[in-house]
């Protein structure tokens, strides 16, 4: 029984040690997000609640917190309240299987790869939950915009996926990092980069694919009816999906935690850096593309989804499949 009681201590101290900075991460990230924008466009951002407004998420959060959170009278009760904890709970246990370092990974798993999918593909129910039991039309019809938006992307990701799978021969996400210390996978596979990071935009209903909560048509789409620390949790576990796009991203194609040069001084700094400065750059990506991009129409969206990146993606796999084969690469486990 005892050593049942320090191997839980031990693994609950594990998770709280990656949960409190991806949670803290999260509030950094959105002053980030909204600096970049205000530099774009010549505005000062967030600057008065603490230094350089770093406070300013905490002063939001806050705000959320002591809020009245309303509960539609017509609302399916149980499902609004479940649909934005289901939506945190996913965006937040994906970061298990991340490695920052060589055996540096809360679970380090054979298939890591299949876990993120999985766990990222699930990420719509809570939207669709919280679309559907508010009873409210626009909510739903929000809902439905990203149900079939992230549907049709993840196609494209899974498939550009397996470009990756097919240079490494493993599931695994140190093996996907170890396989790119000769050269990243973005210099082979640079145009499956290009749409994986695009497919990762609308994924994240990030613009200029916010489609389901575009307020022109739909007021503020599947959150219409959410208010208080309710709100935020969707907020919450939409930037936390971002930044796991991100980390996806700097995994699959920029070498994980490896470092770019392989010298002094470069070797001195810690590996899980590494990955937390290819994530940043990869978000900052994300916020320039927010502030420069307008936002595409919805027809425009489901056609470039489906006639042009799904097509791409699988010609790219059999020219990587025929490449590897010709050639005697493919690897062999």
């Amino acid at each position: 029984m005892l050593e049942y009681l320090n191997f839980l201590f031990s693994e609950t101290y594990k998770i709280l040690f990656l949960l409190i900075p991806i949670l803290v991460s999260v509030a950094m990230i959105v002053w980030l997000d909204r600096r970049v924008w205000a530099f774009v466009q010549k505005r000062r951002g967030p600057n008065v609640v603490g230094p350089f407004g770093l406070l300013q998420s905490l002063a939001d959060a806050l705000k959320y917190i002591f809020k009245e959170i309303i509960i539609p009278a017509s609302s399916n009760k149980t499902i609004f309240i479940l649909a934005p904890i289901v939506t945190m709970t996913l965006a937040l246990v994906a970061w298990a299987v991340i490695p920052f370092g060589k055996n540096i990974v809360l679970s380090d798993i054979n298939v890591g790869i299949l876990y993120l999918f999985a766990i990222s593909s699930l990420g719509v129910y809570g939207i669709i939950m919280g679309g559907w039991a508010s009873n409210s039309k626009y909510p739903f019809l929000g809902s439905i915009r990203s149900a079939a938006q992230m549907v049709s992307y993840e196609v494209s990701i899974g498939v550009i996926i397996i470009n990756v799978l097919l240079c490494v021969g493993s599931l695994n996400l140190n093996d996907i990092v170890l396989a790119q210390q000769k050269i990243w996978f973005i210099v082979p596979l640079f145009p499956m980069f290009i749409i994986f990071f695009i497919s990762a935009l609308a994924e994240t209903n990030r613009p200029p694919f916010d489609l389901p909560e575009a307020e022109a048509e739909l007021v503020a789409g599947y959150q219409t009816e959410y208010s208080g620390m309710m709100y935020a949790m969707f907020w919450l576990g939409e930037y936390a999906n971002i930044l796991l796009m991100c980390a996806m991203g700097s995994i699959l194609f920029l070498g994980g935690w490896l470092s770019p040069i392989e010298a002094y001084p470069f070797n001195l700094i810690p590996s899980p850096l590494w990955l937390i400065f290819k994530i940043l750059f990869l978000f900052l990506l994300f916020s320039l593309v927010k502030a420069i991009v307008p936002r595409y129409r919805y027809d425009q969206l489901m056609r470039l989804g489906w006639k042009i990146f799904l097509p791409l993606s699988l010609a790219w796999v059999v020219l990587t499949s025929s490449y590897l084969f010709y050639f005697d690469l493919l690897p062999v486990n």
